[in-house]
């Protein structure tokens, strides 16, 4: 026979009953988020791993973990499900967060009241407050601190199953109606005051609280009202060992579904939990508060040779005893309460780093010890193996940076390696450099190469353009001047850049532009070291090593008697020409993917260019060389729409004759030929201005260019 309980207050027995029965009793409070958060929450960064993450999960329990990027802001989270997924995914475990992470989560503030996170639908919910992370939420800790029972009072009764989620309804021992809540009217669609006091059989037909009180049994089950299914818990209420009502716990059965699926996920959390256990590469040891062995892993049983019959079920004090184990990292836990690592021998001769973590409950007490087991042999050949790629990326480093200056400019073509290559090579010499080539290929990038492998680079590298600076002022700055030189000149006198440049390096660019009178000044500061500011007689010993560029053809400056030709030996010591892009092309794509990142980096875009636009840089000249490249990059990437650029507005070269042939048709081939290599350099040096570029752009040497011109009486620029 079934054992009543006699209580005196049939109401403290509804509540009890409901208790008992798995209802939870809601009581509203106005709940602030920071009254239940976790403060403090283990973050990680983009730059971790999915290692870190799946560690901290493990060791700590936690479903969520912040992402925080190198300022401290949050930028994402990365949570248990999507830690488990990448895993079945088969991502290695330094798979980069920043590549699985849930970018731009909801978030929400410690004041931020409980109620209005009961219908936000996310598992874990990072709060923040004036930017930074103070704390996490979780789906559980919302319900939990928005459905908290608290019963003290007799009085607060009715009020407290009034704001039941579950309908409620009481019936007296005559089978009347004396409880019906909100939820049970919001559910049943029955007003309370068509119900209270109504037979119950009139009302609710269907829910056998009759059945109850006849027979003082508690029933469960489903039912039906007006096409809804239900589930149902009754009880009989009894004070003094009699009947003297009944209660129903109605529920939408749609809840106890989902409830069903949590229970299903749980489940497979833990047998995916169980998998990421067992396909751990180190071996994982766990016990109890007593030390108690609970489970080994597969890793575990490989490193020691030991089966886990034998160890599951002992304590790792007996293990000990046996010398099974010669120490127990566990044991030492237990004792110390506090992280434990030691080096372990096995009877199979192998030596283990064993780290042991002590699991607390909420007493402090310790619950689990879970250890961790690495063999040293596989260490040492990670080791070796680890010293072995960092040499390699030391070697790969060094010969990379040749061909990368400073994040300035690409090298893709052998012409330019071979100049780079040369340019590290003149850096170990203190020589004079003089580098040619047209506007924006480059030429100060080559003059930084230089000083920053010379034995000067941690001197400055002062660099001045002698074509921006007024012909006025270009002398001053060159070689400064005394307090009182001249009008407007400061009180206390002025360095020049060559002072300036004292055990540095100077880079003169755009020598060409130098004027004539400057030019016997420079050429005596380059054969005595020294220089004589304005307005003084003193002159001042310098060590500058100097490297001058320019875009014009000095050579025929000096045929013109525009540039100094004993300045131009001096200049000319080692001459270097940087090629055009036009006749490098192989590095365009390169080039124009570098400045792209670099324009999608600064501006925050993503564009890509369609192998339509690559083509068409390709076969663009390029008179304004990489400088021009790295100008329409910039322009595209703000101008052009949508993430593809496909058309880079460049005139698309149109086939065209070098020249009109209007030949005699009487002519011998010999004249023929004359006629057309007569017409060919004479437009050749049209257009170029110079013998050298003429032949640069005929493909012949400067030499044939003279002797073919004087051939044809063709006049050159310098002796018009």
């Amino acid at each position: 026979m079934e054992k009543t309980c006699v209580r005196e207050d049939p109401w403290i027995s509804i509540v009890n009953d409901l208790i008992r029965d798995g209802t939870t009793i809601i009581v509203k409070s106005s709940l602030k988020v920071r009254d239940f958060m976790r403060p403090d929450p283990w973050t990680l960064t983009v730059n971790d791993t999915l290692q870190d993450s799946l560690d901290i999960i493990i060791n700590r329990r936690i479903d969520g973990v912040p992402i925080l990027d190198d300022k401290g802001v949050l930028v994402g989270l990365v949570t248990k499900t999507l830690v488990l997924r990448e895993l079945f995914k088969g991502r290695s475990l330094d798979y980069p967060l920043r590549k699985m992470m849930r970018t731009n989560p909801v978030v929400t503030s410690p004041d931020e009241d409980v109620s209005t996170l009961i219908t936000v639908s996310v598992g874990n919910l990072p709060v923040v407050d004036k930017g930074k992370v103070v704390g996490l939420v979780t789906l559980s800790d919302t319900i939990r601190a928005y459905f908290s029972s608290v019963l003290k009072l007799k009085e607060e009764l009715y009020t407290i199953i009034d704001s039941m989620h579950n309908g409620l309804i009481s019936v007296n021992e005559e089978g009347n109606i004396v409880l019906f809540n909100t939820a049970a009217e919001k559910l049943l669609q029955i007003p309370r005051e068509q119900a209270v006091g109504k037979p119950v059989m009139s009302i609710v037909p269907e829910s056998r609280l009759n059945e109850v009180l006849m027979t003082g049994q508690k029933e469960s089950g489903k039912l039906t009202f007006n096409g809804r299914l239900l589930i149902s818990n009754r009880t009989p209420l009894i004070s003094n060992n009699k009947v003297i009502g009944a209660v129903a716990v109605l529920q939408d059965i749609s809840e106890l579904e989902m409830i069903s699926e949590e229970l299903s996920f749980t489940k497979r959390m833990k047998d995916e939990l169980d998998a990421i256990i067992d396909s751990s590469y180190d071996g994982i040891y766990v016990t109890d508060g007593e030390g108690k062995t609970l489970r080994v892993n597969e890793a575990y049983c490989r490193i020691t040779g030991i089966p886990s019959e034998k160890l599951i079920g002992r304590h790792v004090s007996e293990l000990v005893e046996e010398g099974v184990l010669s120490q127990s990292a566990i044991l030492a836990v237990l004792e110390r309460k506090e992280r434990v690592t030691i080096s372990q021998e096995l009877n199979n001769g192998s030596s283990l780093l064993v780290t042991g973590n002590p699991i607390f409950d909420d007493s402090g007490n310790i619950v689990r010890v879970v250890a961790n087991a690495r063999d040293f042999t596989e260490l040492n050949t990670l080791r070796s193996q680890l010293q072995q790629a960092e040499n390699l990326s030391k070697h790969f480093q060094v010969e990379l940076n040749k061909y990368k200056l400073g994040d300035e400019y690409v090298i893709h073509s052998q012409k330019m390696k071979e100049l780079v290559d040369l340019s590290i090579r003149l850096g170990q010499v203190d020589t004079t450099v003089l580098i040619q080539g047209e506007s924006g290929v480059g030429k100060e990038v080559i003059a930084k190469t230089i000083h920053r492998y010379s034995l000067r680079s941690d001197k400055p590298l002062i660099s001045i353009n002698c074509a921006a600076i007024p012909e006025s002022l270009l002398e001053s700055e060159l070689f400064g001047y005394v307090p009182g030189a001249f009008t407007g000149a400061k009180k206390d006198g002025k360095a020049g850049i060559f002072e300036i440049a004292h055990q540095g390096t100077l880079f003169l660019d755009e020598i060409g532009d130098l004027p004539f009178h400057l030019q016997s000044k420079l050429l005596r500061v380059i054969q005595q070291r020294e220089i004589t500011r304005i307005g003084s007689t003193t002159p001042i010993k310098i060590d500058v090593r100097l490297i001058a560029a320019t875009n014009r053809d000095l050579w025929e400056m000096v045929l013109r008697k525009e540039f100094r030709r004993d300045l131009f030996y001096r200049l000319n010591v080692v001459p270097l020409y940087v090629p055009p892009l036009r006749v490098r092309k192989e590095e365009i794509p390169f080039l124009a993917a570098f400045y792209l990142k670099k324009f999608n980096n600064k501006y925050g875009f993503n564009k890509r260019l369609h192998e339509k636009a690559v083509k068409a840089l390709i076969n663009y000249d390029w008179p304004g060389n990489v400088r021009e490249l790295e100008n329409l990059m910039e322009r595209l990437v703000v101008t052009c729409p949508g993430d593809v650029i496909t058309d880079v507005g460049l005139p698309v070269p149109e086939p065209q004759d070098l020249i009109t042939l209007n030949l005699d048709p009487n002519s011998s081939l010999k004249n023929a030929v004359e006629e057309v290599e007569h017409r060919l350099i004479q437009e050749a040096l049209d257009r170029c201005g110079s013998t050298r570029k003429a032949a640069a752009e005929l493909g012949v040497s400067q030499p044939t260019i003279v002797r073919k011109a004087a051939k044809y009486g063709i006049k050159l620029r310098d002796e018009q």
